[in-house]
């Protein structure tokens, strides 16, 4: 990211797209931190591009990571209610240059990544299988 004042940067860009709360950005460039941390340290600490795809990724285990079952809420509430969304803010922030982009980059990489509900809600769901149907007890007479 380049020396802006990211929060001026987030007027115009709310301004232009309001479609977006500025938690999502903010959340967007938190766990564009957290991807890049990752990202990092399985490549022995060097510094790379960050895929679109991996950033989603990162995304979701940052979201789950801080949010837990709230994250699906949040994101809701900031507008963010599938995986295009991400896209979209991305490339906002490139739009501004805020973030930059390889030749390769595109919206279409963050297209149809995963289902909000199952990366977000699922992952909360009680695991142990249901209790079987109590016996009915039988008759003395039977």
């Amino acid at each position: 990211m380049q020396a802006q004042n990211f929060d001026d940067v987030l007027e115009q860009v709310v301004a232009a797209d309001p479609r977006y709360g500025r938690e999502a950005y903010h959340f967007l460039r938190e766990a564009l931190d957290y991807t890049q941390r990752a990202v990092s340290k399985a490549n022995q600490g060097k510094l790379r591009h960050v895929t679109g795809q991996e950033l989603l990724a990162g995304i979701r285990a940052f979201a789950l990571q801080q949010y837990g079952p709230m994250a699906l809420t949040l994101l809701d509430e900031w507008g963010v209610r599938r995986c295009e969304d991400f896209g979209e803010l991305v490339f906002n922030l490139i739009d501004r240059g805020v973030l930059s982009r390889t030749d390769t980059d595109s919206r279409a990489d963050f297209a149809g990544g995963y289902d909000f509900a199952e990366a977000f809600h699922k992952p909360f769901l009680p695991t142990r299988p249901a209790r079987p149907p109590a016996e009915t007890p039988k008759s003395a007479t039977a």
